[in-house]
């Protein structure tokens, strides 16, 4: 493993070490990722007329990464979420005839994985590969218990940069005992860089069908179909200025959904073997911390494409199963693939 391709990105209260590294293909696309929350601080790609574009939002520091956790509503800039993505209602499931309580972090329910999620952990860096198809592989130990979930997971998620323009992440996770299981990643996308808003882009949504929730934003346990309805993406429309919805996925193979800016002809698909993908329009620091280069981000910065199960998918037997068995491998894949024209 070649250690010389990480640098020191900060240090936390306790004094301890956090690192970057930056990734880069051959057509110049470069990832900047740290080992604190498996987080992605930058994404360049190369657009046509040979200029670059940073299409993440992030910050300069890690010193506003973590504060960031400490905001009215936490961003997750860039970061890995688990052990849960996404709501469990009430903080409340059981399991083989067991009850399981999680902390609460969302108004009655846990979000993210609970208080302190895969996104403020440190992971360590199992490998890193530079040249052709560079990669890091970052890995986390969450003990039996953590956040009050059972079993001890082991996960590691790989970062792949491509050399088609596509950012690859892979998920594996394997527990101790029989568990609940959903990550994601919560990257804020701009194709129009960082630092402006995403009104004006183009979104596509592969979906049918998206997840029905309460005022609350926990799943009813119904589903309602798009068709003609205002969140039907299956026509290019503009980005909302408001949505947080799960969309149900049900062609296999085919792309989950696709972001467009028309000002630098640039293009993103985003492709999973996830059941679903959570649309989410924000990234507002609430004018208290500046994002990367001094920005200003806010209600409308970004859009996120968080691949992943359903929410409180374990209190609904008709959701797909997020039941990761006691020795079993779970596996996610999602890719998020860039065409300049």
């Amino acid at each position: 493993m070649s250690n010389n391709i990480m640098k020191l990105f900060g240090l936390t209260a306790s004094k301890e070490r956090v690192d970057s590294c930056e990734l880069t293909n051959k057509n110049g696309m470069r990832l900047k990722v740290t080992n604190y929350g498996a987080t992605i601080i930058s994404l360049k790609i190369p657009l046509k007329n040979g200029e670059f574009v940073d299409v993440v939002l992030g910050f300069d520091t890690l010193d506003a990464y973590i504060k960031s956790f400490d905001l009215e509503s936490a961003p997750y800039f860039g970061a890995t979420v688990g052990r849960y993505a996404g709501r469990i209602n009430n903080g409340f499931f059981s399991l083989n005839g067991k009850d399981f309580h999680l902390n609460k972090n969302n108004n009655n329910n846990s979000l993210h994985g609970g208080n302190i999620g895969f996104s403020q952990k440190m992971w360590r860096v199992k490998n890193a590969k530079e040249g052709k198809n560079p990669a890091i592989t970052f890995a986390y130990f969450s003990p039996d218990g953590e956040e009050n979930y059972p079993g001890g997971l082991s996960v590691e998620i790989t970062y792949m940069v491509s050399e088609d323009n596509e950012l690859i992440i892979e998920y594996k996770a394997i527990s101790t005992e029989d568990t609940v299981v959903n990550l994601t990643h919560h990257s804020y996308f701009n194709l129009d860089g960082h630092d402006s808003d995403i009104l004006e882009q183009e979104l596509i949504v592969n979906s049918q069908k998206m997840v029905e929730t309460t005022d609350q934003n926990s799943p009813t346990g119904r589903f309602l179909d798009l068709d003609n309805k205002p969140f039907d993406f299956n026509k290019p429309k503009k980005c909302p200025s408001k949505i947080d919805a799960t969309f149900i996925l049900e062609k296999k193979n085919e792309f989950a959904a696709s972001l467009f800016n028309k000002k630098n002809n640039l293009k993103m698909s985003v492709y999973t073997n996830q059941p679903a993908v959570h649309i989410y329009v924000g990234g507002n620091c609430f004018n208290t911390i500046k994002g990367k280069d001094n920005a200003d981000y806010h209600a409308l910065s970004g859009i996120c494409f968080e691949a992943q199960n359903f929410p409180d998918a374990p209190n609904h037997e008709h959701f797909p199963n997020a039941i990761l068995k006691k020795g079993e491998i779970y596996y996610h894949k999602t890719s998020y693939k860039f065409q300049s024209f």
